[in-house]
């Protein structure tokens, strides 16, 4: 298993061993040890509803201090679509952009518009005739990870195309160079503004492979207060904005899937349905589809747990927002396209591959040996999936059990079962 970055965290003093991320967890990556939640790194997806859940805010996601951006000379803010929808009575996202740069950022870059840009060459994509049907977007970080350890048939169906942050954020960079010649590669810093632990999981994990994409990840909530303080509508602002109502939708769940019109389209929201459709995927029961879009968080990334608006409140504002913007800027959307070329700039470097959690053996033999010890635990057990013994079912606690991680005695309604059982036997 690959050593991943995570950035959903445990406040251990916080944490009063109770079980309600244990039961919400989609990977069973929690269990509760010790009197305290433990994560299993090699399992945890970084969907953030450990943290959704948690009645005591224990869970968290990690992120950079906003004091960050101090640290260069020239801060480009790169503003992902969702941070539109945090405010109320929006009628124009350049009070945002403005408010960007009174904060601190000597200019920015819309996410929005690289995700205009991505839409246009997903449409090239899907027209090739060697692509793999239903291709499943790759911009959700939560739906990379969630294939790659429990889907191994469809890490070939996903969109080997980079999501609109990365392009944003070396676009970023190439426009600050070339406007500003007197400025030097460590000059600039680039900070993308997340809705989401796992996009900053993403982003750091790409910058140590090397493929620094970005200098920091802020968090949305963080960034909105500071905006509210400043921005003032009294005053037109000044027209920054390079995007349009397609490139703002993707903050939603089944905005990117619009741009794809012409295709047959599914899109779907929140880790439970995103299951759902997977399985049904791999299970090969769904029609014919083109193009699957999946948000592990619920409405889409306005969704996510760094934001501050409830999803839907900012998907109707970002609604609002629409109106007075032009479909698209940045590419013509109007025209079926007969082009199949895609930049090579615009191709992840490495594919999506299978990468399983730990296996049980590496010796196969025995593998095979303590997968029949753990069928044979799970008829022994009440199969009540209770939570008490500290795993999320009663699978886990056997698997559990021969990997030494546990004992019989954690469950605590085993004697009772066995006593019904024997009772019902007389």
């Amino acid at each position: 298993m690959a050593n991943i970055r995570h950035s959903v965290a445990l406040t251990l003093e916080k944490c009063k061993g109770c079980t309600h991320c244990l039961q919400r967890c989609p990977t069973e990556a929690i269990r509760i040890r010790d009197g305290h939640a433990q994560i299993t790194t090699t399992l945890c997806i970084d969907c953030g509803e450990c943290i959704r859940t948690c009645t005591y805010q224990a869970k968290r996601a990690e992120y950079d201090p906003f004091e960050c951006i101090q640290d260069y000379k020239y801060k480009i803010a790169l503003p992902a679509p969702a941070l539109y929808g945090q405010f109320d009575h929006l009628d124009d996202i350049n009070y945002v952009l403005e408010g960007l740069l009174k904060i601190g950022f000597d200019d920015l870059f819309e996410v929005a518009q690289a995700a205009e840009l991505v839409s246009g060459y997903s449409q090239r994509y899907l027209q090739r005739e060697d692509v793999k049907k239903p291709v499943i977007s790759s911009a959700c970080p939560v739906i990379g990870r969630l294939i790659s350890i429990r889907y191994p048939d469809l890490v070939a169906n996903v969109l080997p195309l980079h999501p609109p942050v990365d392009m944003a954020a070396k676009l970023a960079r190439i426009v600050a160079l070339k406007e500003h010649p007197e400025l030097k590669e460590e000059d600039i810093g680039v900070f993308f503004i997340s809705p989401c632990p796992a996009k900053v999981s993403y982003l750091k994990d790409e910058a140590e492979k090397g493929r620094q994409l970005v200098d920091g990840v802020l968090s949305m909530g963080d960034v909105y207060k500071r905006l509210v303080q400043v921005m003032k509508r009294e005053e037109k602002p000044q027209p920054r904005s390079r995007t349009g109502c397609i490139g703002i939708r993707w903050a939603g769940s089944g905005g990117e899937a619009k741009a794809l019109s012409k295709h047959r389209h599914l899109a779907a929201s929140g880790i439970e349905n995103v299951i759902r459709v997977l399985d049904s995927i791999d299970n090969d029961t769904l029609p014919d589809l083109d193009f699957i879009e999946l948000n592990a968080c619920p409405g889409g990334c306005v969704g996510g747990v760094l934001a501050v608006e409830n999803p839907f409140v900012a998907r109707s504002r970002l609604l609002y927002v629409e109106k007075n913007m032009p479909q698209a800027v940045n590419w013509d959307f109007s025209k079926k396209p007969t082009n199949t070329f895609v930049p090579g700039d615009y191709f992840l470097e490495e594919q999506l591959t299978y990468d399983p959690p730990q296996a049980l053996d590496d010796d196969r033999r025995q593998a095979l040996v303590k997968r029949m010890q753990i069928e044979r635990l799970v008829n022994e057990l009440p199969s009540l999936d209770c939570g008490a013994c500290g795993a999320p079912t009663c699978r886990a606690l056997a698997e559990d059990i021969v990997r030494g991680l546990a004992t019989h005695d954690d469950c605590l309604m085993l004697g009772k079962f066995r006593q019904v059982n024997k009772e019902r036997s007389v």
